[in-house]
């Protein structure tokens, strides 16, 4: 029998077992998208593809019941996880008027759910970063038992937002969780050509918080890096900045072409080493799932994909006048 890593970490079989299918859930969801897209029915995408592992792993490792999380744009594990649904996600898709984001004005992965605790982020990139270190001041403000989980990608880390907020949470011992999905591109700029320091995680340094980069690809390495982040904020010893390394499997949008940029060889290795195909031959190593019951799990995401599919396509787009709302004081 291999290792049991996840119940060393206080994880049952239950919890894995969600966490993987939450993991398929987002892939699923995400490809349908894309062929909604090339079929001419949604106008964008901006895919999860390949960083589903770091989203889900993270997610779980925050207290859903009173947690913030102010997600990036590729975040749909972080958001089906805080409960956002197939259905709805597929709303936003289709710009529809019940999207719960935005009502249908907004592009897909502006995230924003106030029941859920999913506060919205903006097309502008990073500015989620002090609006999160916002969140935490308020809690404690407040005296509130929350912490705050922001994601980014790597090209954010050299916007000034990263910067401001991650220097006014480490002065102020603030419970805020500062994860950078590093992906290796900010859309076609490699890292390289972004960033001089060997990891995006020596930047806590200057800052006075600790510092961690992980494989993003394995969820139980992500969960106990975020878990032990929560523990030092709710504990009242500040920030984390954690740096999770994936592989964006996708272009960057359904408006890029990344052969421009990236060679085949690459993304095929990428490819190769799939978090979801990786986290299903741990569960089945350790015994806690089997094809059978894998089958059963991607036969019932289908069926829930269709109907959030049929459910938004067929759904009322907003009446035109809307557009107008929430530009001036009514």
């Amino acid at each position: 029998m291999a290792e049991n890593r996840h119940q060393a970490l206080g994880l049952s079989d239950e919890n894995v077992l969600e966490m993987f299918r939450t993991m398929l859930m987002a892939r699923r969801i995400d490809e349908r998208m894309w062929l909604l897209n090339r079929a001419g029915k949604i106008p964008f995408v901006i895919s999860c593809q390949g960083q589903e592992a770091a989203q889900v792993g993270a997610a779980f490792a925050l207290d859903r019941e009173k947690d913030y999380v102010l997600p990036y744009y590729r975040d749909m594990g972080v958001v089906l996880t805080f409960g956002m649904t197939a259905t709805e996600l597929m709303l936003s898709g289709f710009a529809k008027a019940e999207d719960p984001n935005s009502g249908g004005r907004q592009m897909p992965g502006h995230f924003g759910q106030k029941k859920n605790r999913i506060v919205t982020g903006s097309s502008p990139v990073t500015t989620q970063v002090p609006h999160a270190v916002g969140v935490a001041l308020g809690g404690r403000l407040e005296g509130k038992d929350l912490v705050t989980f922001v994601t980014f990608g790597e090209g954010s880390s050299n916007q000034g937002d990263f910067h401001e907020g991650a220097n006014y949470a480490a002065v102020h011992k603030l419970p805020v969780i500062f994860m950078c999905e590093n992906n290796k591109y900010a859309i076609s700029v490699p890292y390289e050509k972004q960033v001089a320091c060997e990891k995006i995680s020596d930047r806590a340094l200057g800052y006075g918080m600790p510092g961690i980069t992980i494989d993003g690809n394995d969820p139980l390495e992500v969960y106990a890096a975020v878990k032990e982040a929560a523990d030092r904020g709710r504990r009242g010893e500040g920030p984390t900045l954690v740096e999770a390394i994936s592989y964006r499997l996708t272009p960057h949008s359904s408006d890029d072409d990344d052969r421009a940029y990236r060679e085949r060889d690459e993304v095929d290795a990428a490819k190769a080493k799939d978090p979801i195909i990786s986290f299903a031959a741990y569960l089945k190593e350790v015994g806690v799932l089997t094809d059978e019951k894998e089958k059963e799990m991607n036969d019932e995401i289908a069926k829930e994909v269709n109907e959030a599919t049929e459910y938004a396509e067929n759904a009322p787009y907003a009446d035109a006048e809307s557009a107008l709302k929430h530009v001036y004081a009514e």
